[in-house]
């Protein structure tokens, strides 16, 4: 299992050389986008949410108080997030 987790830390280096592709893909489509963090997170920063706006001016972001770990904290709070974003963006007739 530590080793699973060692190779997912070190393949994070690879998200990096692909940011500028996954920047462009979000501006030009322009996808309905939901943003959930944690605003205590250490690791992923609020600026780190908030760069997503910059590229999907109408994503949905919300900053919870919450840690890196979120969906544990915030599991309840976090499914009605999802459920008005699919409900409201994804599933309009």
């Amino acid at each position: 299992m530590a080793e699973i987790q060692l190779e997912l830390v070190f393949d994070y280096q690879s998200n990096v050389d692909a940011y500028l592709k996954w920047q462009t893909y979000l501006r030009d489509s322009r996808p309905p986008t939901l943003v959930v963090w944690g605003k205590n997170d250490p690791l992923f920063t609020i600026a780190g949410a908030m760069a997503f706006g910059r590229e999907v001016p109408d994503a949905e972001i919300h900053l919870l108080n919450a840690s890196h770990f979120a969906l544990d904290e915030e599991l309840v709070s976090i499914a009605a997030i999802m459920r008005q974003f699919l409900a409201t963006k994804l599933l309009r007739p």
